[in-house]
């Protein structure tokens, strides 16, 4: 099977790692690197994945993914121009760090992709988007494709797109998380425990998205299947829509977007 290393073993890097084990790779086809060495110890401790430095990561894999925070990403590319191996793809799992990026620190011709996950692939359920860079074959494509669905749902996307990908599923979860503390906080103002408001919540979005997903039907036809005339859900709508939070949420997202491109030129250094 294709070796993997993973430069970077925060959340997200673990998260793959440990999602790859449960798909039934081999620890011996895996490789992590990480700065701290007790994190370190304690990963191969608890996963049998061996922590090793840039070098040795790129000298075992043929697809090395860089999943470090975007403000780290040059550094790491630096060390790992140095010692990459013709013929390895490049993944890289950098919020709004342009394949240009990329591409251009590493040797002429070294095959890369951009990917934007999000944080569900800590329970299996991300949401991934990829994109090609200018060498990147479309057998390599259905590799990355192919690792990242053992650890959620994944699609292509051309890199222009990237962008606001990052803004709605990779910021997505944080509005989720958002939205749900908001109700619990209602539900203890209108008299109920806070674990009773937080299990009738919790369990309310989970069965919601599992609607979504497995519903043929647009989530406006959802709602209104709860929306009784004259009822109590379309008195929530109205002050929901009287407050702007469907302008709020919009705006958001935008501001999100916008920030994914700063990171993007800063990374570029422009």
């Amino acid at each position: 099977m294709t070796r993997i290393a993973v430069l970077g073993a925060g959340k997200i890097g673990e998260a793959l790692l440990a999602g790859l084990l449960a798909a039934g790779r081999s620890p011996g086809d895996l490789v992590f690197t990480e700065r701290h060495p007790e994190r370190s110890a304690e990963l191969t401790a608890r996963l049998g994945v061996a922590g090793v430095d840039v070098a040795a990561a790129a000298a075992h894999a043929e697809i090395v993914v860089i999943a470090v925070k975007p403000q780290d990403v040059v550094p790491v590319l630096a060390e790992l121009a140095g010692v990459v191996r013709p013929g390895t793809l490049v993944v890289s799992l950098c919020a709004g760090v342009p394949l240009a990026v990329v591409e251009g620190a590493l040797p002429a011709g070294t095959a890369a992709v951009r990917v934007m996950p999000n944080t569900p692939m800590l329970v299996g359920e991300a949401m991934s988007a990829l994109s090609g860079g200018a060498h990147s074959s479309e057998e390599q494509l259905a590799a990355v494709e192919e690792m990242l669905r053992a650890v959620g749902r994944v699609v292509r996307v051309p890199e222009s797109q990237q962008d606001a990908v990052t803004a709605l599923s990779g910021s997505g979860p944080a509005y989720f998380f958002f939205l749900v503390e908001a109700m619990i906080d209602a539900g203890i103002l209108l008299g109920l425990p806070r674990a009773v408001a937080a299990d009738l919540i919790v369990q309310s979005a989970f069965g919601a998205a599992l609607m979504l997903r497995e519903s043929d039907d647009h989530p406006v036809i959802l709602r209104e299947a709860v929306t009784s005339p004259a009822g109590t859900t379309i008195a929530a709508i109205r002050e929901l829509e009287k407050h702007g939070v469907r302008a709020a949420l919009i705006a958001a997202i935008e501001a999100a977007r916008d920030r994914s491109v700063e990171l993007g030129r800063a990374a570029a250094g422009r």
